[in-house]
């Protein structure tokens, strides 16, 4: 990594404990995407072999796993119209014959805009009510939605992807409840992949919580994830964005008396990276396959501090 790069990543310019200028400008609202440009995302697609896209998505359904502490709402869905009950109600006005024949059905969805796999988008956390470049709760943030650095101004993301298979690295399927990955868990599995971090990549951490998916019990509880050594780690190294199989990328329970998700403040309010959260990687690994094309866009939710996305994983071309 050379100076000049090096200038453009927040990390290396970072305070503990306190929300960072974006090295992008006081009106920055995407953090490290920055590092995206038109060059990254052609050569991205330029080396992708679009006949096998895997999909790193999971269903979302009623019961699905959820991380509850604080009581959010999960994922309901429901019939607005059914075949039948249009014949019955007749909404329209149109005749019984024209009911019969055409068949409608209709449904709605209510969730917490952190269920399934989604995007932490930089207002999701900070520090003294301050979120990453100093937006600020008594300036930015109105009776609904952040006015600034929601899931709206997230760009859609086409990026060279590495994941890194922590839980392979160790030789099991699944990492035990609680452990916490740092740097040289990171580099080991790195050298065992024979892969290599480059500024501007989507990182994605497997610890093979994903294989007990969907038990909440065994899913949301106690997760295996990165601590803030590794974080700081992944953030020097340029990442993009990081994101993970289990519930919130980091381990649980925090560690740090003082900050009960400190991976989380430290890489939105002080590094600028969005998180991706309950990515499936499962089948990523059982082929090997440690780098590729990262395609995903989050939904334009106006200020929205989380937001649903479908990540896709195109391989390189052999």
């Amino acid at each position: 990594m050379n100076e000049d790069q090096r200038q453009k990543i927040a990390a290396y310019h970072a305070t503990l404990n306190q929300v960072s200028k974006s090295p992008f400008g006081p009106e920055d609202e995407i953090g490290m995407l920055n590092l995206m440009d038109e060059s990254s995302r052609r050569q991205a697609m330029r080396e992708a072999d679009a006949g096998k896209p895997f999909d790193l998505a999971v269903d979302f359904f009623v019961g699905m796993p959820l991380w509850d502490d604080f009581n959010d709402p999960g994922f309901q869905i429901w019939l607005t119209h059914t075949p039948a009950g249009t014949v019955v109600d007749n909404p329209t006005s149109l005749s019984a014959e024209l009911n019969e024949r055409v068949s409608y059905t209709g449904d709605a969805i209510s969730m917490y805009t952190h269920c399934g796999p989604h995007v932490d988008t930089l207002t999701h956390f900070g520090y003294h009510g301050s979120i990453f470049n100093g937006f600020n709760t008594r300036e930015h943030l109105g009776s609904r939605h952040w006015h600034r650095a929601g899931a709206d101004k997230q760009p859609p993301v086409i990026a060279r992807g590495v994941m890194i298979d922590a839980a392979a690295a160790a030789g099991i399927e699944m990492l035990p409840e609680s452990h916490a990955i740092g740097e040289k868990d990171l580099l080991a599995a790195l050298k065992r992949q024979k892969t290599e971090l480059r500024p501007g990549d989507v990182v994605l951490i497997r610890t093979g919580r994903m294989s007990v998916w969907p038990d909440q019990r065994r899913f949301v509880p106690r997760s295996p994830g990165i601590n803030r050594e590794g974080a700081e780690f992944l953030a020097r190294a340029g990442a993009m964005y990081v994101g993970a199989d289990n519930g919130g990328v980091e381990h649980t329970p925090s560690v740090d008396p003082e900050n009960w998700l400190p991976v989380h403040t430290y890489l939105l309010a002080e590094a600028g990276i969005p998180l991706l959260e309950m990515a499936y990687l499962e089948d990523l690994s059982h082929e090997g396959i440690y780098e590729f094309a990262f395609m995903g866009a989050c939904l334009k939710i106006r200020g929205a501090t989380g937001s649903p996305m479908r990540p896709i994983a195109m391989p390189l071309k052999s």
